[in-house]
């Protein structure tokens, strides 16, 4: 998809030199996407501790009809 965007030539620089890709528009994606894994990642933690699995049924919810 094509869009046009202001972006900080520094940063756009620097995630070209960071992700090591050869052209910025694969750079931008890769680091957008690393974003959103760390946002997702920073997510589930904060959920630790906050659901109770009971896992002695884990084969049984596997394993169930859908």
């Amino acid at each position: 998809m094509r869009t046009t965007l202001e972006l900080d030539e520094k940063l756009v620089a620097e995630v070209v030199t960071i992700t090591k890709e050869k052209n910025k528009g694969k750079a931008v994606n890769k680091a957008l996407s690393e974003y959103i894994r760390r946002i997702r990642t920073e997510e589930l933690i904060s959920m630790l501790g906050k659901t109770d699995l009971d896992l002695d049924d884990w084969y049984d919810l596997r394993h169930m009809d859908r």
